[in-house]
């Protein structure tokens, strides 16, 4: 999911400014369908995260470092749901139909707008950027925990298992 999630970032900010041509409106639609596979993929992440609860954070771990592991993990399963849903509405608004892998078409979810459509690219382009904070956030917390804490909170993203060490 992180590799899509980059890719889409990255494709979303190297086709925004491209001049209209048949590059630009292929990238869209790559564009369109990481963002459908996301949102696929997490509700299949939100199904596996409640049938297998992750392993517990170490004993010693503060009260605000739990409160924001937690805060931060729930923000990112909302952004991850929320930024594929904004551009669906932000192509529905635009008059724009997204075709999963040029094969599905997925009903529009708005009446075109223009308006509306201008609003919600900002809001897609909002959400994407908090999307980039949590995940820098993220990333130093974890690799914070591996250097400095030295408490395996890093390793277990890589478990399959409910095991600790």
């Amino acid at each position: 999911m992180a590799l899509l999630i980059v890719t889409g970032f990255c494709l979303g900010l190297s086709m925004a400014d491209l001049p209209l041509s048949p590059l630009k409106l292929r990238l869209f639609s790559y564009h369109k369908w990481v963002g459908v596979s996301v949102w696929a993929l997490l509700l299949v992440r939100v199904l596996w995260r409640i049938m297998h609860a992750p392993p517990p954070l170490p004993a010693g771990m503060p009260a605000w470092e739990r409160t924001a592991a937690h805060a931060g993990h729930l923000l990112l399963y909302v952004l991850m749901a929320l930024i594929p849903i904004s551009g669906w509405l932000m192509s529905s608004a635009q008059g724009v139909t997204t075709v999963y892998l040029g094969l599905w078409p997925l009903p529009d979810l708005l009446a075109k707008n223009e308006a509306l459509g201008r609003l919600l690219l900002i809001v897609h382009r909002i959400l994407n950027y908090a999307l980039l904070g949590a995940v820098v956030l993220h990333v130093a917390a974890a690799l914070k925990h591996h250097f400095v804490d030295r408490d395996g909170v890093l390793g277990r993203m890589f478990r399959l298992t409910g095991a600790t060490e």
